[in-house]
């Protein structure tokens, strides 16, 4: 059954030319979440697909993995590029293109060429010239520690980030069966506007599912504006329209790699360290 499912997850070149195709229906650029979105729908790819974990078990899943390895793909080959608000966008040399191939800008970034027509997720990642952002080893380290957290220490860490998000009166709840509430503050608007929010915080691996947001939803009290589900592991495509369903209370979510990019942004407990990269064929050709 495992094999089946393996079978069916989209190639890193064919998630290449859904990301390229998905940024051009979005206009020419977009930030990570609506690509991945598009190209998912372009390629109708299943909930059953998109709800299988990355092997190393990070927030991750398979799906969401790859099209980070595909947008690094495009970006090495010219096509698109990324600001420092995490925006990409294609670029002037290729605005005038309609598609890409996907495995002509695979094999292209291999510093092993081979000939084979296709390649195993092994052996591209071992031979890619760079790594994705959302894969880099210190976030892969940082999302170990959250889960070995205690629960409460990680309620009051959430506390600590939404208030650098720019929440007030953020408070965390002390006590057990609290009816899914896990903490509530305010969110002011402008220095004017305010609503009262209630936050949910789960150290999840796996995903959590829409049965999981309407149970939260249905803790909500009448005085609570906005709902905010935060979890170390990922949403499930069910929970995201569950979260977002027309007619009910909308529900926020912020998932484990929001939430690691978050920690990193404020500087919360993670702190950035320049490195140098050494050209050894400088030295051997000077």
């Amino acid at each position: 059954m495992k094999k089946n499912k393996d079978f069916q997850i989209p190639s890193y070149a064919q998630l290449v030319e859904a990301t390229f195709s998905a940024l051009k229906e979005l206009g020419g650029s977009g930030k990570n979440d609506e690509i991945n979105s598009c190209a998912i729908e372009i390629m109708k790819i299943s909930d059953e697909i998109l709800d299988i974990p990355h092997r190393d078990s990070t927030s991750l899943s398979e799906i969401s993995y790859r099209l980070a390895w595909a947008r690094t793909l495009l970006k090495n080959a010219g096509a698109i590029t990324n600001s420092a608000r995490s925006v990409w966008s294609i670029t002037p040399e290729f605005s005038n293109k309609e598609s890409v191939d996907g495995l002509y800008i695979q094999k292209s970034f291999h510093k092993k060429p081979t000939n084979k027509m296709d390649f195993s997720e092994e052996s591209f990642e071992d031979t890619a010239p760079d790594i994705p952002d959302e894969i880099k080893p210190w976030r892969k380290k940082l999302y170990e520690v959250l889960i070995k957290m205690d629960p409460y220490a990680f309620e009051r860490l959430t506390q600590r980030l939404l208030r650098e998000c720019g929440f007030d009166d953020v408070h965390v709840t002390k006590k057990s069966g609290d009816g899914g509430i896990d903490g509530t503050g305010k969110l002011k608007i402008n220095g004017i506007f305010s609503f009262n929010i209630a936050f949910q915080c789960k150290r999840y691996q796996g995903s959590v599912s829409a049965g999981e947001i309407r149970d939260f939803r249905g803790s909500l009290t009448t005085d609570i504006e906005k709902g905010v589900f935060i979890t170390t592991g990922s949403f499930s495509n069910p929970a995201k329209e569950e979260a977002s369903n027309p007619g009910k209370q909308q529900i926020d979510l912020m998932d484990g790699e929001e939430f690691i990019s978050k920690l990193a942004e404020y500087g919360i407990g993670v702190k950035e360290v320049k490195d140098y990269e050494i050209d050894e064929d400088f030295f051997s050709q000077i």
